[in-house]
């Protein structure tokens, strides 16, 4: 699964680089890590800021194609239904759609294999499972995803057909993490919203871990140098700068029932990279 080749977000405990903000753990889960997006994203990012930026209702309706994959170890066979899947779809059009965004399943697939469950064997899993191309999202639950972690996706990038970086591309997502599963208060669905934002590239709302600089490089989204934890009331981590912390965005690592939002700015940039990096791909 951490290739040295491939670009990934990973919802785990943090790399250890300078950049890298503290670990938020609650319920036994840590809530996310990542490593920091490839340069040449971050500079393709820094460059759309500078353009101006449509909003949000101007944008075309894109519709993806999405394929959900459950692998569970034989000892949680059963344990995420179809239903349960739906309504994950359910949760990511109602988080994406106001974005312009929406999502049509195409399939699902139930498989039972103890070593992919754990997320260690995405080399051999993703190429085994993956459907459509690289315009495609595929997710991938897995009953046994380990070290606490909630979700781990990739970045776009110019990936070649029949490359490990195109053939591992999606989202490996803790499967009770979904509507109705035990990861509470990780389980109305938010993992996968905020997973597949860096599969349409966008960063974290505190990218940079700091008050100063580029930030995530959208422009309505305030600097915010800390990942939230819980749901507070409010929360400014950066009180010389404009705005309070976005405490509800998709892209911070709230509980799930705090998210309720991403910005116009992040709307168009997911439009943007999606045309970028991954439409007709």
């Amino acid at each position: 699964m951490y290739s040295n080749i491939r670009s990934f977000a990973l919802c785990a405990l943090w790399a250890t680089s300078a950049l890298a903000a503290p670990s938020v753990e609650r319920a036994a889960f840590v809530r996310c890590g990542t490593n920091d997006p490839p340069a040449a994203l971050v500079q393709q990012a820094q460059q759309l800021a500078v353009k101006p930026e449509p909003q949000a209702a101007a944008l075309a309706t894109l519709t993806v194609n999405a394929y959900f994959h459950v692998v569970e170890s034989a000892a949680k066979r059963g344990s995420v239904t179809q239903t349960q899947l739906n309504n994950q779809l359910t949760v990511l059009n109602r988080s994406y759609g106001p974005s312009g965004i929406a999502f049509t399943l195409v399939s699902s697939d139930f498989t039972v294999n103890d070593q992919w469950a754990t997320g260690n064997y995405d080399a051999q899993m993703k190429p085994a499972l993956r459907k459509g191309t690289y315009k495609d999202l595929n997710v991938y639950y897995l009953s046994d995803l380990g070290g606490g972690l909630l979700g781990i996706c990739n970045f776009p990038t110019n990936a070649s057909p029949g490359s490990s970086t195109y053939n591992q591309d999606g989202c490996d997502v803790l499967a009770q993490s979904v509507p109705g599963g035990t990861a509470a208060p990780f389980n109305q669905g938010g993992t996968a919203t905020h997973e597949i934002g860096h599969w349409f590239g966008l960063f974290h709302v505190f990218q940079g871990s700091a008050c100063t600089g580029n930030g995530d490089s959208v422009s309505d989204t305030p600097i915010q140098k800390t990942p939230t934890s819980g749901c507070p009331a409010s929360k400014d981590s950066c009180p010389s700068a404009a705005g309070l912390d976005d405490i509800h965005n998709y892209m911070d690592y709230s509980d799930d029932s705090c998210y309720t939002r991403f910005t116009s700015g992040q709307a168009t940039r997911m439009q943007q990279m999606y045309s970028m990096y991954r439409a007709g791909k």
